[in-house]
This record gives structure tokens, C-alpha cells and sequence, in this order.
């Protein structure tokens, strides 16, 4: 669990530029690649402490394997619409 303010931030920009890549259509590979890119220049950089910046790195892998942060997410129709909906039908 990441407690660094500064890591929390980078975590959160990375998981949002995932999943927005993710819907734009790039694949594991790509985005993957754009992470290891991300992580280098933050070593380059050295704006965070190494420790950090491993523990960031391997909770964004743990992300990256979970299946359920790329997964689009059902709409759901409101419910009154449905009844309307079904009470039309019934009655043509």
C-alpha cells in the first residue's frame, strides 16, 4: 500500500493514463511499455525516493495483471424506462 503523497499522485496519474489507453485501444504491450517509459524518467528525474518509486512500480504491475481495472462497465437502463417500455410493448 502506497502512503507517499507524492507517490499517490503518480499512481493515480498512471492508472488513469492506463485506462485511458486501454479505451483508445493499445494493449497490455503498449501500455505496458508506456508504464516502464514513465518509471524510467521518474528514476531519471529522481523525484522520488528509490523506495517509493519500487513500490510504485509493483503496484502498478499488480494493476496492470488485474483484469477488473479494464473492464467497461455494464449501463444500466433506468428503471422507469423499462416498465414504460415493457408496458408499450404489451399493449401493441
Amino acid at each position: 500500500m502506497l502512503q507517499d503523497s507524492l507517490t499517490i499522485r503518480y499512481y493515480q496519474r498512471l492508472t488513469d493514463a492506463s485506462v485511458e489507453l486501454w479505451n483508445r485501444g493499445y494493449r497490455f504491450d503498449d501500455i505496458r511499455l508506456y508504464l516502464d517509459g514513465y518509471i524510467a524518467a521518474l528514476r531519471h528525474t529522481d523525484t522520488l525516493e528509490p523506495y517509493h518509486l519500487n513500490r510504485l512500480e509493483e503496484e502498478m504491475i499488480r494493476y496492470m495483471y488485474d483484469p477488473s481495472n479494464f473492464e467497461m462497465p455494464e449501463p444500466e437502463l433506468d428503471p422507469e424506462y423499462q416498465q414504460e417500455r415493457l408496458r408499450g410493448a404489451a399493449f401493441w
